[in-house]
């Protein structure tokens, strides 16, 4: 029968994803609109977003966090651009997204020394094939199968290389070993559930001397310019932004940091996401016909959460609609590129009971549309 419990929030999209709990659009802080990013007030509110975003991640000490335009996209094309071709590269790319930066490695930026290392949906590549002399490409946490890095240890200490790591589904929701990692990428959109259009930019020490120390051979657009006179633009990562952001946006982003910190922290956070994944293992360990994309349990995302059905592409279309129809849960279909299926986010902005009183309604909607 079809249930009569509906989710308080129906919003499991993988991107952007659902606001925080009790999140209100009029009780942002709006001092900063209508005022220029460059005046006091901006400034400030650009600035704490970068030291609030360093604080709560407890980065390392001479790590550098700075906004830039065009989402997590814009991020880790800004770091490619001007970073890559000084050493050979590795590209470990599993799904969608990783297999998009070798694409531009390969077709835009065409760099002659590049190592693919590829694997299917559900799989992740051989990380040990990462050399030490090379520079390294990958996401931590694949968005569109499911499936992310569950250590560091095959990055060496003692690399020669940057690691240059695509981690707009994790941070705020993994545990992230910052030392393993020269440049991090990640979006207000994803795990915080903010605004699109602005990218988070964390860089290294290491990182900012390729920068100081490589020109590359290439026009670079000023959206992509992280140095100027051979020395970084550390405005940059102060909250001098190279292009005018939203302001909306930036008070987003700076409530949904303040509510981490009520929460308890990224501690606090990760653990709620790992919770709901919890609610969905129970689910699917009862149930013959719904199975994780992800075939490796270690490896199971525990943010955007991937699924096959024993149902056909047409059927899984259906069953998404229906849901959709009563409300019960949007933006639920897997990534147009990913195997047909369903993916649910599970980050700490969506709420556990909400996923449980989803449940039901999948077994409804499976019934109804085999």
């Amino acid at each position: 029968m079809k249930p009569e419990n509906k989710p308080a929030n129906p919003n499991f999209s993988s991107g952007p994803c659902s606001k925080r709990p009790g999140y209100r659009l009029d009780a942002l802080p709006v001092s900063t609109l209508g005022r220029s990013h460059r005046s006091s007030v901006g400034k400030q509110a650009l600035a704490k977003a970068c030291e609030d975003t360093a604080r709560l991640l407890n980065l390392p000490s001479g790590y550098r966090v700075g906004v830039v335009p065009g989402s997590d996209t814009g991020a880790m094309e800004m770091a490619m651009w001007t970073m890559l071709g000084a050493r050979p590269v590795d590209v470990f790319a599993w799904e969608s997204f990783g297999k998009g930066w070798l694409t531009d490695i390969t077709k835009q930026l065409k760099l002659d020394q590049v190592n693919c290392h590829e694997a299917e949906y559900g799989l992740l590549p051989d990380f040990a094939k990462a050399e030490l002399q090379n520079d390294i490409i990958f996401t931590w946490n694949g968005t569109t199968s499911g499936v992310k890095v569950d250590n560091a240890e095959w990055i060496s200490d003692d690399r020669e290389g940057l690691t240059l790591c695509d981690a707009t589904s994790s941070v705020f929701a993994m545990e992230m070993p910052w030392e393993k990692l020269d440049v991090v990428t990640f979006s207000w959109q994803k795990v915080l559930g903010g605004e699109g259009a602005h990218g988070m930019l964390i860089l290294s020490p290491r990182a900012v001397e390729r920068l100081e120390s490589y020109t590359p051979d290439r026009p670079l657009p000023k959206v992509f310019r992280l140095t100027s006179g051979g020395k970084l633009m550390e405005g940059i990562f102060r909250g001098e932004t190279i292009n005018t952001p939203s302001m909306l946006c930036v008070a987003d982003y700076l409530d949904a940091l303040n509510w981490v910190e009520e929460i308890g922290g990224v501690n606090a956070a990760i653990n709620k996401s790992c919770r709901n994944l919890a609610v969905l293992e129970r689910f699917v360990a009862e149930r013959d016909w719904i199975d994780f994309l992800a075939q490796v349990q270690e490896t199971r995302s525990n943010t955007s959460v991937c699924f096959t059905l024993a149902l056909t592409k047409d059927q899984i279309k259906q069953m998404t609609k229906l849901l959709e129809a009563e409300e019960v849960a949007f933006d639920i279909g897997s990534y147009r590129d990913a195997p047909a299926g369903l993916r649910i986010w599970c980050g700490s902005t969506v709420e556990e009971q909400d996923l449980k009183a989803l449940l039901p309604w999948l077994d409804w909607a499976y019934q109804e549309v085999r």
